[in-house]
């Protein structure tokens, strides 16, 4: 007898579609065929909606301990349950302390322990401060790391902070040695910076004007520089957020070269464009910053194309004031879009573009659990945790602030209409949000297993 029976779905395997039926016990997927003939605790009836992996979020900020009121573990993963994510990566800045050693890992942990509703792993930070502890932090169960070359942090005690080239060398001598993966913020902080400054004392102020000061080849020339290092000292790299197809080129020549390079880019990209950011206002700045409608077209011929594998939602929350500045350059850098990740992709991917769903699903779930060793997530696969999401094609909506689960209920989609729905997600088998019901029973997450160097 099966704990969890869902029959009569369209099911997205790594490899192809299949109709049919999908079955789990003691939260793993236990078997797949056309027709399971078999009894369960419960039984789903998909009606012919499309069944998908949950999605593997590897860049999600959640800002507990230090700013919670930016967003808090119990809310995020609400939205994250929502929106059909199942496991998440959390980043290690934006709370205060940052999670840069053991004693701020522990913190963490403290913190995240029985307020999250999905599965989830800590990143670890590298900053100036910890070259010296990276090891003890890799040893202590972070899987991965996180570091900006671009200007980043407050200033504030306990806050992250970019590195130098020195340091990022140093840095990367140490996980080549530990064989952690290295993921990098990458943007050219000297003339960004500038660029910003010069066009604030013009008197720009709008989104729009925030993006001319991060040109695309501020951008490009990072990722080259980083991927140069990263060959130099053998260290595992995985470029964030690329925002422009030039970017990721950058990423595959070093891949022909032997590094062992990898990258994301996020739903934003794909569904807005610098066009559209003055109406949206500030909700719509973040860094790199949201390119064109002709950089984007290239970008969805690379997700079409298999080229894009890893797709994250940089959801990066904070309160509604550090939003309404009328000048979009003192604004915070940061978009709220984790609940819309995969229903808003797979309208605008799947419905409006004809992707094939195995496309998409390779890019939000198998791809990022791939690259990231999380080797119980990431598809619909016998023996793999039965995190699993229903999507109803048929159903469509407008996304409005009052359907929002986090914590501050604001969008750069709102308004945005999206024409399919999520109607349930289970996590290792057992129900943790429907449509009907909204979020199910107590919070049922628990730290996902992590192999390192997978």
């Amino acid at each position: 007898m099966y704990d969890l029976l869902i029959q009569n779905g369209l099911l997205v395997l790594p490899d192809q579609m299949l109709h049919g039926d999908i079955a789990v016990k003691d939260g793993k997927i236990a078997a797949i065929a056309p027709q399971i003939e078999a009894r369960a605790a419960k039984t789903v009836d998909a009606g012919g909606s499309y069944v998908l992996p949950g999605m593997v979020d590897v860049h999600m900020h959640i800002s507990e301990p230090g700013r919670t009121e930016w967003e808090g573990y119990f809310t995020g993963t609400q939205a994250m349950a929502a929106g059909g994510t199942t496991s998440y990566v959390e980043m290690p800045l934006n709370t205060i302390p940052a999670t840069i050693d053991v004693e701020t890992l522990e913190i963490k942990r403290q913190a995240a322990a029985g307020q999250n509703h999905v599965d989830y792993a800590f990143f670890g930070g590298l900053v100036p401060h910890n070259l010296d502890k990276l090891e003890e932090l890799s040893a202590a169960g972070c899987g991965a790391f996180k570091c900006f070359v671009a200007t980043c942090g407050s200033g504030k005690p306990g806050d992250f902070k970019n590195v130098t080239d020195y340091e990022l060398y140093v840095g990367m001598q140490t996980l080549a040695k530990t064989g952690d993966l290295l993921v990098i913020h990458c943007e050219n902080a000297t003339i960004t910076d500038e660029l910003g400054r010069k066009a604030k004392a013009e008197g720009k102020n709008r989104v729009s004007d925030y993006v001319a000061s991060r040109p695309i080849f501020t951008e490009v020339e990072a990722v080259r520089r980083v991927l140069y290092i990263a060959e130099q000292t053998g260290c595992r790299v995985h470029i964030a957020h690329c925002s422009c197809p030039e970017a990721i080129e950058a990423v595959l020549e070093a891949q022909a070269r032997g590094v062992d390079a990898s990258f994301e880019s996020c739903p934003h990209y794909f569904l807005l464009a610098t066009e559209d950011l003055d109406t949206i206002g500030n909700k719509a700045k973040c860094s790199p910053p949201i390119r064109d409608r002709a950089h984007q077209r290239e970008m969805w011929r690379l997700l079409e194309e298999g080229v894009i594998t890893v797709l994250a939602s940089d959801h990066s929350p904070c309160t509604p004031d550090l939003k309404s500045d009328p000048n979009a350059f003192n604004a915070w850098g940061g978009i709220s879009g984790c609940q819309n990740s995969v229903d808003a992709m797979f309208d605008a991917a799947v419905k409006q573009r004809n992707i094939s769903p195995v496309t998409l699903m390779n890019a939000l779930a198998t791809g990022p659990a791939s690259r990231f060793g999380l080797i119980d997530k990431g598809a619909l696969a016998v023996g793999k945790d039965g995190d699993i999401v229903i999507l109803d094609p048929n159903q469509n909506y407008t996304l409005t602030a009052d359907k929002l689960f986090y914590k501050n209920k604001f969008s750069a989609y709102e308004g945005m209409e999206i024409g399919c729905r999520i109607t349930h997600t289970f996590l290792r088998g057992q129900e943790v949000y429907s449509l009907s019901d909204g979020i199910i029973g107590e919070a049922k997450g628990c730290p996902a297993r992590w192999l390192k160097n997978p």
